[in-house]
């Protein structure tokens, strides 16, 4: 899953992308409104972090901007401002969630998971592929019961691909969801990563659809 922060405070912008990275997510930085709504228009991101208080372009009109142009990726808003109003002022703008400053960071990562999931119709904190879940809440993955230890990239093009089971996803978009903007992006890793997961997890857990990409079904007699 790749993220987008849009905070001009230096330190507390580089803590949220550590803190993020270590969750496993890509993730892109942008210190400004001008730069924040460049990015947000022009790259895909399964969800964005949004300052309200930015230079440039404050944050209300970036994410006005991106929902005109529509852009729907689920946006939570984080600001220092926490009166009622400002509240309601996001939230008409477009926004999918409010956090005011200070706030906890496993809050925030714990909001944009459930976002990221109802983003992708996934009530569920654990995604499941017959006898493989994925919980998004540890980063665990498991198979009949039995841990599973994948590296940081195949964990993400796994739970790319459960989060959007039964849909057949291409090589660009994967790169794109799994890699952040400054990463070395070669599709040929893409077909490496899937049969590391093959191996790990089973041949037919994923299939190649030729021409198009991959898909993650639900096994067969499985509900």
């Amino acid at each position: 899953m790749r993220l987008l922060i849009v905070e001009d405070e230096p330190n507390l912008g580089q803590q949220l992308r550590n803190a993020l990275e270590g969750a496993g997510y890509a993730v892109d930085l942008a210190t400004d409104g001008e730069e924040g709504h460049f990015l947000g228009s022009t790259e895909t991101y399964d969800a964005v972090i949004l300052d309200l208080g930015l230079p440039e372009i404050d944050g209300l009109t970036v994410l006005d901007r991106w929902r005109r142009e529509g852009r729907v990726m689920p946006v939570l808003v984080l600001t220092a401002r926490d009166s009622w109003s400002d509240k309601v002022a996001g939230l008409d703008a477009g926004a999918d969630d409010y956090v005011a400053k200070p706030f906890q960071t496993e809050e925030l990562i714990a909001r944009l998971r459930a976002l990221i999931r109802r983003a992708s119709g996934n009530a569920s904190a654990e995604l499941i592929a017959g006898d493989i879940r994925l919980d998004t809440r540890s980063g665990k993955v498991t198979k009949g019961g039995e841990p599973v230890k994948l590296t940081a990239q195949e964990y993400k093009l796994l739970s790319y691909l459960l989060h959007h089971k039964g849909k057949v996803v291409s090589r660009t978009e994967l790169i794109e969801h799994i890699y952040d903007q400054d990463f070395d992006r070669d599709s040929n890793t893409i077909e490496v990563f899937v049969t590391r997961i093959r191996k790990k997890l089973g041949p037919d857990v994923i299939t190649t659809i030729r021409g198009l990409g991959y898909s993650l079904e639900e096994p067969t007699g499985v509900a």
